[in-house]
C-alpha cells in the first residue's frame, strides 16, 4: 500500500484522489491518502507574502516524506519552493491543466474598468503577482488581502466581504464549483500571467526509492519542460511564493516560448508597476536565461 500525504483542503483532495487514481488505472497500485496539515493552513490570519520564509504550504509533507511516514506527496507545482530538501526528488510534473486564471466577481461589483470591475471595487487576493496584474490593469481598484481555499474565497465574493477575487481556472474547474449568480471571465494570459508551475501536480518522492521511478513513470514531458523554464526565471531572481512574478513557457514551432512578468508594488498594495520579457529559444534554458536578462535591465 502506498502512501500519499496530502493537505486537507477540497483542491489538495482532490489532486491526491487524482495521482491515486492513475497510479490505479495506470501502475495497477493501491494506495492510501495521509491528510498532513501545514503552516499555511493553520495560519489563515495574515497575508501570503507576510509569512516568514516560503514552503508554508509543502514543509510539513516534505517533512513526514523525508522520515517515511508517507511514500509520496502530492503538490500544486505553484507551491512547491524551487530548492528540493536533501533525499527529496520531484519524480513527477503531471501532464498540464489550464494555466490561466480567472476573475470571479458579485454582479453588483462590475464595470468599465480594465478588469470589468466598478471604481473603487474591492479585489481580495493574498497573491502579491495578481495584486500587482490587476492594479496595472485596473489602477482604481482596493486590493483586500482575502485568504481561505477557493471555496471559502468564492463564499466570500456571494457575502460581498470583497467585490471580486482571482483564481487559478485549474482549481475551479477541478472542483467543478457552482459560479452561479456571479459574474466570472478567464483573464487572458497577455494581461494576466500566472504562477510559475501554475496548473501542473507535483508529485515529491524519496531520492533513488523504487517509488520515484514508479512515480515517474506519469511524468509529462512537456509539462516538466515548460515548468522548469518557468521555475528558472524565478530561482535566478532569488524568489519564492513572494515574488510577484508571472511566468508562462510552452513548446512552439519556433522554440520554446517564454513570457514573463515582475511587479512593484508599494507597500499600501494601492500602485505597481511592471517589467515585462519574453523570449523564444530551442531550449528552456536559454528562453529562461534571455528573460531574466531582459528583467534584471528594467524597462
Amino acid at each position: 500500500m502506498i502512501r500519499i500525504g496530502t493537505r486537507g483542503s477540497d483542491l489538495a483532495l482532490w489532486q491526491a484522489r487524482h495521482v491515486a487514481a492513475l497510479l490505479a488505472e495506470r501502475l495497477y497500485l493501491e494506495t492510501e491518502l495521509v491528510v498532513i496539515a501545514t503552516r499555511g493552513d493553520l495560519d489563515r490570519s495574515r497575508a501570503l507574502h507576510t509569512l516568514p520564509e516560503t514552503g508554508f504550504f509543502t514543509k510539513e509533507l516534505q517533512a513526514a516524506l523525508g522520515d517515511e511516514r508517507v511514500d509520496l506527496v502530492v503538490h500544486s507545482l505553484k507551491d512547491l519552493p524551487i530548492d528540493e530538501p536533501d533525499g527529496l526528488v520531484l519524480a513527477a510534473v503531471l501532464e498540464r491543466q489550464a494555466v490561466h486564471d480567472v476573475l470571479v466577481a458579485h454582479p453588483a461589483a462590475v464595470g468599465s474598468g480594465g478588469l470589468g470591475l466598478c471604481p473603487g471595487a474591492r479585489l481580495g487576493t493574498s497573491s502579491l503577482r495578481r495584486a500587482a496584474q490587476a492594479l496595472s490593469l485596473q489602477p482604481d481598484v482596493t486590493i483586500v488581502p482575502l485568504r481561505g481555499n477557493v471555496p471559502t474565497r468564492i463564499r466570500r465574493v456571494r457575502d460581498r466581504d470583497v467585490d471580486a477575487t482571482v483564481l487559478a481556472a485549474a482549481g475551479v474547474q477541478r472542483l467543478g464549483l457552482n459560479l452561479s449568480q456571479l459574474i466570472w471571465r478567464k483573464l487572458p494570459l497577455d494581461s494576466m500571467l500566472p504562477a510559475p508551475g501554475q496548473g501542473a501536480l507535483a508529485i515529491e518522492a524519496r531520492l533513488g526509492s523504487g517509488l520515484a521511478e514508479v512515480a515517474a513513470r506519469l511524468d509529462s514531458a512537456e509539462a516538466r519542460e515548460a515548468t522548469a523554464a518557468e521555475r528558472a526565471v524565478l530561482r535566478g531572481l532569488g524568489g519564492g511564493c513572494h515574488l510577484p512574478l508571472g511566468a508562462w513557457a510552452r513548446r512552439t514551432p519556433a522554440g520554446l516560448a517564454l513570457d514573463a512578468v515582475l511587479g512593484e508594488l508599494d507597500p499600501a498594495l494601492s500602485r505597481a508597476t511592471l517589467r515585462r520579457a519574453s523570449a523564444c529559444a530551442e531550449s528552456g534554458e536559454e528562453a529562461s536565461c534571455a528573460v531574466l536578462a531582459a528583467l534584471r535591465e528594467g524597462p
